[in-house]
């Protein structure tokens, strides 16, 4: 597969970065008594924004879009709603949950059906055969897939208070593949084969990437994982 310098994982990184420099300057103030942070930590919905909001950035899928904007959403209700400016709860929220869970299996069926008719799935904008390119997400729940194409070309895997086991010890790479992740209060697992040399670029926060790998004789087959683990975990192993 093309591998360009992936501009939305950089816009991501800068987005996030933005905004921990601003919770910084938030507790700088209220060290110098410039602003009371007891009164800020009441608007802790800031954490769904945040979170939707580098999702958005590094998501390459139909699936990530509506999870990020969904997590935008949810966020700025409850904003909302600490501000007094809407009357919103938790009773409000769960249908809304539902609704979008819905709604997201259903336009993910229509595309896998649309996909299993036409006998190709799409990467970058590329026709590859199924199961070559993998679009994961779980979403209070488990998900766990095989993997056993010769020619895997990377994908997306999304855990929401969740798991994903994605198991490729049966599949090859031709040259390199790169694996968005996603762990938000969750936990995803790869395994891969003893000749692939994974290559870790993730970023932890109050979470963790862990590689338990063995070093391959050669870098012909290369894994990139790229994305982030928020209060969650995500690891590799052979």
């Amino acid at each position: 597969m093309k591998n360009d310098p992936h501009p939305k994982s950089a816009t991501s990184q800068v987005v996030l970065g933005l905004l921990v420099i601003a919770m910084g300057l938030l507790f700088l103030l209220d060290n110098l008594g410039f602003v009371d942070m007891h009164r800020a930590f009441s608007f802790w919905p800031m954490l769904f924004v945040i979170v939707g909001t580098v999702k958005l950035c590094d998501t390459r899928t139909q699936g990530g879009t509506l999870l990020g904007g969904g997590l935008v959403g949810i966020g700025i209700l409850l904003m909302l709603d600490r501000m007094d400016i809407i009357d919103f709860s938790w009773r409000t929220i769960w249908p809304l949950v539902l609704i979008g869970l819905g709604g997201f299996l259903v336009a993910k069926a229509v595309r896998s059906k649309r996909a299993v008719e036409h006998g190709v799935a799409m990467a970058d904008g590329v026709a590859v055969g199924a199961g070559e390119v993998v679009d994961v997400t779980a979403i209070l729940g488990a998900y766990e897939r095989r993997v056993t194409t010769q020619d895997f070309r990377g994908g997306e895997i999304t855990a929401v208070m969740g798991g994903c086991e994605l198991d490729m010890r049966g599949a090859s790479i031709r040259g390199e593949a790169v694996i968005n992740v996603f762990a938000f209060w969750g936990g995803v697992t790869i395994k891969c084969p003893p000749d692939w040399d994974v290559v870790l670029q993730g970023t932890p926060i109050l979470g963790g990437f862990e590689e338990k790998t063995i070093a391959p004789p050669d870098s012909s087959k290369r894994l990139v994982i790229r994305g982030y683990a928020i209060m969650g975990g995500v690891e590799i192993r052979n």
